[in-house]
């Protein structure tokens, strides 16, 4: 299958810039994966689309302020991008100017606050660098560090928590697992209310969710790896949803895989954590996710793929299409899409 295959021409005044002022505000495509018809709604009446013994699963993940701004102690700025803790203070990141970040180089942070000295060049250009401080790190990050917004947002970002989900708490993705963004604290009540059970998994979403697929047939593409971690509480209540016939709902496509990395052949779940770099493309069968709520991904991306394996491509490239017709909001603070 070609990586052309999942082209669809996407006008730039359409990638959200900012998000809106009430998260589920936002309209929503609804997508029927068997027939492909569409409706649309806005978000808050998703409720309505959702079933009595059906279980919504949430990626609880919180983005950390990983956009780290200093100095060389040669002089001159820094940049770092916090990808992935190695332990014991070091961490696998993004620097920039990169060739004046070479091994043996000393960085600080806030005054001295925080320094670091780069170890070695990782895979693919990454730093690993081992970070020096004193109290604890996550606290220091608070104060120091920035959100890292993708590469398409161009605005600043005027309230950080905006690019956090309502139920974040496990710190550690360098990016917003998106399609959660839509969802208040009010309408997650109404959900539960309906006899939807609600759960969590975590996935620590790392900037390769943005890296573009290079290869020209998408089977040759080396996708990146997450760590994730499912609960007893979440494998109880999916398994007791899949043999009692409800519907399991991933919110998000970082949910989705989650759950399809652990899932038996009868889509139940075990607790379970570890590291995942499962590829999710047509002619992949799901054992688990019967239903998806997710944003408007990107051209030829793997994400644009794992809803098109769900959905059929030809299903997904209209409503896409369609969703640029009428002008829909695209990407990390767009508008949604309820695959069921």
């Amino acid at each position: 299958m070609k990586k052309s295959d999942f082209y669809f021409d996407l006008p730039e005044e359409l990638i959200a810039q900012t998000p809106l002022a009430r998260r589920d505000a936002s309209r929503l495509l609804l997508l029927d994966k068997e027939t492909g018809e569409i409706e649309h709604r806005r978000f808050y009446e998703l409720p309505g689309f959702l079933r009595e013994g059906d279980c919504l699963v949430l990626n609880d993940s919180r983005v950390l302020p990983a956009r780290l701004l200093g100095c060389r102690s040669s002089g001159g700025g820094v940049e770092l991008v916090l990808l992935r803790d190695l332990g014991e203070g070091r961490w696998e990141c993004l620097s920039r100017p990169g060739r004046k970040t070479k091994p043996g180089t000393e960085l600080s942070f806030g005054e001295g606050e925080l320094t670091a000295t780069v170890l070695e060049v990782a895979e693919g250009g990454n730093r690993i660098v081992q970070f020096h401080y004193d109290g604890i790190f996550l606290e220091i990050l608070e104060r120091l560090g920035r959100m890292p917004l993708p590469p398409y947002i161009k605005a600043e970002l005027q309230d950080a928590e905006r690019y956090q989900t309502v139920y974040s708490r496990e710190p550690g993705s360098a990016a917003a697992p998106t399609a959660g963004l839509h969802f208040t604290d009010e309408l997650l009540e109404t959900i539960a209310a309906k006899g939807v059970k609600l759960c969590y998994v975590t996935l620590h979403v790392g900037l390769g969710t943005f890296r573009p697929v290079k290869e020209d047939e998408i089977e040759d593409h080396a996708m990146h790896s997450e760590f994730c971690m499912i609960p007893e509480e979440t494998a109880r209540i999916v398994s007791d949803t899949k043999r009692g016939g409800g519907r399991v709902v991933a919110v998000g496509t970082t949910s989705c895989r989650t759950l399809e990395s652990f899932a038996r052949e009868d889509g139940t779940l075990p607790a379970a954590s570890g590291w995942t770099d499962i590829f999710i493309y047509p002619g992949y069968s799901f054992k688990c996710v019967d239903a998806l709520v997710t944003n408007f991904h990107l051209p030829e991306s793997t994400l644009i793929m794992l809803v098109s394996a769900l959905a059929g491509r030809e299903r997904v490239l209209n409503a896409y299409q369609t969703a640029v017709e009428e002008r829909y909001r695209f990407f990390s603070f767009g508008d949604a899409m309820f695959i069921h």
